[in-house]
């Protein structure tokens, strides 16, 4: 089973949280400044599901008995890039804080590759410049992008019958088979040191649970290779 889907989603702003103020109140600016890509904008999202069993083999009975009745249970999961809001230092308008975003030099690169950044690409501090006090750059919201991101899952498993209402099932599970690293997106506030460049793994940006939000970075995809093996009897 696999699917694929497209879409676009654009709004004036992606959250309702009280300690989120990126966006822009209409008591202070024309909210449509703000009009962009969702913070939860990914044009592109892939999974596929496959569920395959070991053929019979009959050549060896070593061979039957130690590969044939373990199935085999996939998810493939591929997704394009979110975006990422570029914000400067907070400000204050109204009594309302605000992070504005920053002007474009013309000429200057947005993005900057090589295998010296994480993920082989950072925004260019050098691309962008603060905005007069009061005011809003005219650098869109959600305009860049951040990176996009793909993981394969696997598992195998395994019924042994010692009588008619006894067996033993053996699983294991394999996240990340691969171990491909997915990252995080790019800091985003120009006065970060390390403007530009992800900092963390996919799966640690995400949230990490309790007020935060979001799931264990245990639990969630982009983390490196976890391996999970259980054993139950079942009577």
């Amino acid at each position: 089973m696999a699917s694929n889907t497209w879409s676009h989603s654009i709004d004036i702003s992606s959250t309702d949280a009280f300690s989120n103020y990126l966006g822009t109140p209409n008591s202070v600016a024309n909210s449509n400044k703000d009009r962009g890509n969702s913070d939860f904008d990914i044009r592109d999202a892939f999974t596929a599901g496959v569920t395959y069993s070991l053929p019979s083999s009959e050549s060896s009975r070593i061979v039957h008995a130690a590969f044939v009745g373990w199935p085999a249970d996939s998810f493939i999961l591929a997704r394009t890039a979110p975006p990422v809001d570029v914000v400067g230092a907070i400000e204050f308008a109204d009594s309302i804080a605000l992070y504005p975003r920053p002007n474009v030099v013309s000429g200057v690169t947005l993005v900057r590759d090589g295998p010296q950044y994480p993920g082989g690409k950072a925004f260019n501090p050098e691309a962008f410049t603060p905005p007069s006090t009061g005011q809003q750059g005219n650098l869109g919201r959600n305009m860049l992008r951040g990176f996009g991101a793909w993981q394969a899952d696997v598992a195998f498993q395994r019924q042994f019958h010692f009588a008619e209402k006894v067996g033993l099932r053996f699983r294991g599970e394999f996240f990340n088979l691969f171990n491909h690293p997915d990252f995080g997106s790019p800091d985003n506030n120009l006065t970060d040191a390390l403007f530009g460049e992800s900092t963390k793994t996919l799966a640690s940006s995400l949230g990490s649970g309790g007020a935060n939000g979001g799931f264990n970075p245990l639990y969630q995809i982009g983390g490196p290779r976890s391996v999970q093996l259980a054993l139950k009897l079942e009577f």
